[in-house]
């Protein structure tokens, strides 16, 4: 059995498997896990009906982008929403996505969409991008420095931003 702090002392199903368990944290420093995927041929046939929702959607920054990676960042967009239990005056505007000089994503958050994770304690969001074939995903996860009060609120299923 490891002393890893996480690492579980009940066997699992298999008791022949070994390894490590990962147990999930129960001490509220996760304040929310959001995930939204977005098909995206959907997006860009949306896009190109109407053109204003390019300006809606997305930040100025990411619009030049291909439509697999614009795709993802409405994906991410929805899942800080959902990360964060649906802020009710949520803004496309208030996300964007950009990059670490390694391309590792990260998201600046600003207006309500900020005033949300601020309120709750967030200190570090962490994002996973990805698009295979016609569907782009994002998966956030808000994380509140260890030992802050936890806030109430869980998830939301959907996300409707103005």
């Amino acid at each position: 059995m490891s002393n890893f702090p996480t690492a579980t002392h009940r066997p699992g199903p298999d008791d022949s498997f070994g390894g490590r368990a990962f147990a999930p944290r129960d001490d509220g420093t996760i304040a929310g896990v959001g995930i939204d995927v977005v098909e995206i041929g959907r997006l860009s046939a949306m896009l190109e009906r109407t053109p204003a929702l390019l300006e809606r959607l997305l930040t100025p920054s990411e619009r030049g982008l291909s439509a697999a990676s614009r795709a993802a960042r409405v994906a991410a967009k929805e899942a800080v929403g959902k990360a964060l239990g649906a802020p009710g005056d949520f803004s496309w505007q208030d996300v964007t996505v950009e990059r670490t000089e390694v391309r590792r994503p990260y998201l600046r958050l600003r207006g309500a969409t900020l005033r949300a994770a601020e309120a709750q304690g967030v200190a570090h969001l962490h994002l996973s991008l990805s698009h295979d074939g016609e569907i782009a995903t994002a998966i956030v996860v808000a994380e509140r420095e260890a030992g802050t009060p936890g806030a109430a609120g869980a998830a939301a299923d959907e996300v409707r931003p103005r």
